[in-house]
């Protein structure tokens, strides 16, 4: 994988959990979040969404249900809270830029 894939996949997955966090229920489907990441600047397939969440869940930052066929909802987890805010930090999601 090139370096600029590596950044750019930390940027979407870091996205995803600042969406997340900014949403009532701490939660979102898949489809909903490749069309918000995509309103962000940032391409993204949903079969790629797919691939990005499954990770963010390998490391505990979301947990996923498949409420019906073909939808995945993300929930985010109090760790992927604490990355979405950059209260911790793990290779493979970009640390937030400071706010102010």
């Amino acid at each position: 994988m090139s370096e600029f894939s590596n950044v750019y996949d930390g940027h979407v997955r870091l996205s995803v959990l600042r969406l997340l966090s900014s949403q009532p229920t701490y939660s979102a489907n898949d489809s909903v979040l490749t069309t918000a990441v995509e309103s962000l600047g940032l391409s993204c397939t949903r079969s790629q969404m797919r691939a990005h969440l499954s990770w963010l869940q390998e490391v505990g930052a979301v947990t996923l249900i498949t409420p019906m066929d073909g939808v995945i909802v993300a929930t985010l987890t109090e760790r992927g809270g604490d990355l979405a805010a950059g209260r911790s930090t793990i290779p493979g999601i970009q640390r937030p830029s400071p706010k102010g």
